[in-house]
């Protein structure tokens, strides 16, 4: 898979693409914005199927440059940045990123958000787009059309919020779901308060649904909907 790391300090983006080269990936240096935007311009190479975005940039906000990005094409982005902050997070996914990873992060994270980014990816170009009617994951059946939610074919009365977190996880199930990503696309807002509203909800789904392993916890990050044996 051919790679843009968009980063301006030199030692960083060698050490990066060197361990991404290590895993099978072309990495392309792009040291700016502008270096950014026009290697993705169309070309007879192999497009790109990820982009890393450091957001301290200095020729432009990386901010920028991910509205710029997804203006042109749906191709994932992941940002890369020391910017920690709730506020800087969400502001990131609302303008279109696919992820969010803090500095200093581990490598093997790093590496399995790439792939989870560009299986999502993948799976989008590979089926017809039509909408998904129903989900069923082991004991327990999802009908998007009509919201309607049942365990072993006894339905489960959710809430409104409850139904558009579960129905959220369960479109990936195993793939990790950051906490602003979860309250950027359920409850659209930025709202640091909302935390503690997440987490009622998730307890609330575990206690209605009887499964209480089928939302697990991702200590520090968010949460993944474990699919139960059926």
């Amino acid at each position: 898979m051919r790679l843009l790391l968009v980063e301006d300090d030199n030692h960083v983006a060698a050490a990066l693409s060197a361990v991404l080269a290590r895993h099978g990936f072309q990495v392309v240096h792009a040291r700016s914005g502008e270096e950014a935007l026009k290697a993705l311009l169309p070309a007879d190479t192999e497009p790109f199927g990820v982009v890393l975005l450091d957001l301290g940039l200095p020729d432009q906000d990386g901010y920028e440059v991910c509205g710029k990005i997804r203006k042109r094409c749906s191709i994932p982005v992941i940002m890369v940045t020391a910017r920690a902050d709730v506020r800087s997070r969400i502001h990131g996914l609302n303008l279109g990123a696919d992820d969010y990873v803090v500095k200093p992060y581990d490598t093997g994270e790093l590496l399995a958000r790439i792939h989870a980014v560009s299986r999502r990816k993948s799976a989008g170009e590979d089926t017809v787009p039509t909408p998904v009617a129903a989900l069923r994951l082991g004991h327990v059946h999802i009908e998007l059309p009509t919201r309607r939610v049942s365990v072993d074919g006894a339905e489960v009365q959710l809430t409104r919020k409850e139904f558009d977190l579960l129905a959220l996880l369960a479109q990936c199930p195993g793939v990790v779901f950051r906490r602003e990503q979860i309250i950027s696309e359920v409850w659209r807002t930025s709202w640091e308060g909302t935390g503690r509203t997440l987490e009622v909800h998730v307890a609330s789904l575990r206690s209605k649904l009887r499964l209480p392993a089928l939302i697990e916890t991702v200590r520090g990050v968010g949460y993944r909907l474990v699919a139960p044996s059926a």
